[in-house]
């Protein structure tokens, strides 16, 4: 099968290198992908948001298969633009990801909330306002039990969710998010939830809206600083298999969230093809949802394709040929860490064009390299991003694959690196 993958993160360089092993792979292309994905594929110089050039593109090299690494493009509709260039121009492949309207189970907080509440999904309580309904959201913050949780509704770059420990800061978030506008459209419209005590941990499904395989489960750790402290990013590291995700917590994943979602995907009509983030807490033993999202997460994909030995293109194949329940999901034996080298300053302002080196270094056997926030500057490699490498090790218990990433990143260097040397410390 020739694969167009759309994405230049860490995410889609793990997605790469899992699709370059299959024997399915015929020709493998990533747009606009990055300079660690030059060995696996062929870059393209194409944007995630040029439906035209990816369709395009898609026509001219007959791509059977476009796996979509990012979150906006299916939220603004590349699923449905490619689906209408299977009757206007006679493409033959199909998209790995969810139509426009069932991406807003990623796309709109409110969107996600109300679906689970129809369909019986535990999830926090929660009430949403906008600007005409300012004053109420100020009594109801008032009122409401510490801490409070307040959530842009729509994307924000994973940094549209904020945790308040007392009333007046939760006052000044909400202003700022929906009077100051902090994340434009995005925060037009505020979700302000409970906080709901426990482990947080991620369940990702591979489904076709009726049928689904579990592909992999994971624990980010978002915090820029080690035991958890400092300014939230979009991922500093995580580990799977996570200790307590058993089989009976996972029973209960499964029957109490995983299961309905996919029957409401049904019953309501959502067309859905791909990848189901789900963002859950551990609470006291019992699974609820903090979010959904429409595509594999970044780091997680880092350490859940690793681990996943089952071949993805062929996963691929039957979840569009209806063959998807009949699926074998094999996981290698062991454990996986992810650590994410990032860019000094981050996730405030940082700089960018410093050169990295280091990248030719031979790795262990145990480990593997991902590049995410990086660019070909002439002959050197440098830093294009917050999150600029993730190195993923496997080792026969957390701590010793956590160790390995670390003595990885220790002979790699660029100005400002920094990177937390305790992922996974509560397992150690």
């Amino acid at each position: 099968m020739n694969t167009l993958i759309l994405g230049s993160g860490g995410r889609e360089h793990a997605l790469a290198w899992k699709i370059a092993q299959s024997h399915h792979c015929n020709q493998l292309f990533i747009a606009p992908g990055n300079p660690g994905m030059a060995s696996l594929g062929t870059l393209v110089n194409i944007g995630t948001h040029d439906f035209e050039g990816i369709k395009t593109f898609c026509l001219t090299n007959k791509i059977d298969v476009l796996v979509v690494g990012p979150e906006e493009p299916l939220v603004n509709g590349i699923y449905d633009f490619m689906e209408r260039a299977k009757t206007e121009n006679g493409w033959k492949g199909f998209v790995v990801g969810p139509s426009k309207e069932a991406a807003q189970l990623e796309g709109s907080k409110a969107f996600s909330k109300k679906f689970m509440n129809r369909n019986n999904i535990p999830t926090a309580a929660y009430a949403e306002f906008t600007k005409e309904n300012f004053e109420d959201g100020i009594a109801y913050i008032k009122q409401h039990n510490l801490p409070i949780v307040l959530k842009a509704d729509g994307l924000a770059a994973g940094k549209g969710v904020v945790i308040s420990e007392t009333h007046e800061d939760a006052l000044a978030v909400f202003e700022e998010m929906i009077i100051n506008q902090q994340f434009g459209k995005a925060s037009s419209k505020v979700v302000i939830e409970a906080f709901l005590k426990g482990i947080e941990v991620s369940v990702f499904v591979l489904t076709n809206g009726v049928d689904y395989q579990v592909i992999g489960h994971a624990k980010d750790y978002k915090r820029i600083g080690e035991g958890d402290t400092g300014l939230n990013t979009g991922g500093m590291g995580c580990v799977t298999p996570v200790p307590f995700m058993d089989d009976a917590f996972m029973q209960k994943v499964e029957e109490r969230i995983i299961v309905p979602t996919v029957k409401g995907l049904a019953k309501e009509g959502l067309v859905y093809n791909g990848f189901i983030f789900f963002g859950l807490m551990n609470v006291e033993g019992n699974p609820e949802v903090i979010e959904y999202n429409c595509r594999m997460g970044d780091p997680e994909t880092e350490v859940v394709m690793p681990r996943l030995e089952t071949d993805l293109l062929s996963l691929f194949a039957a979840m569009d040929n209806g063959t998807l329940e009949d699926a074998n999901i094999n996981f290698a034996d062991g454990y996986f860490a992810t650590v994410v080298a990032v860019s000094g300053g981050y996730p405030g302002d940082y700089k960018k064009n410093i050169p990295i080196t280091g990248l030719e270094n031979s790795l262990p056997a145990s480990s593997l390299l991902f590049q995410a926030g990086t660019k070909q500057n002439e002959d050197t490699i440098v830093t294009n991003g917050g999150r600029v490498l993730t190195v993923t090790s496997k080792g026969h218990s957390i701590k010793e694959a956590v160790e390995q990433s670390i003595s990885v990143l220790k002979d790699i260097h660029f100005e400002g690196i920094n990177y937390r040397k305790d992922i996974g410390y509560e397992f150690n």
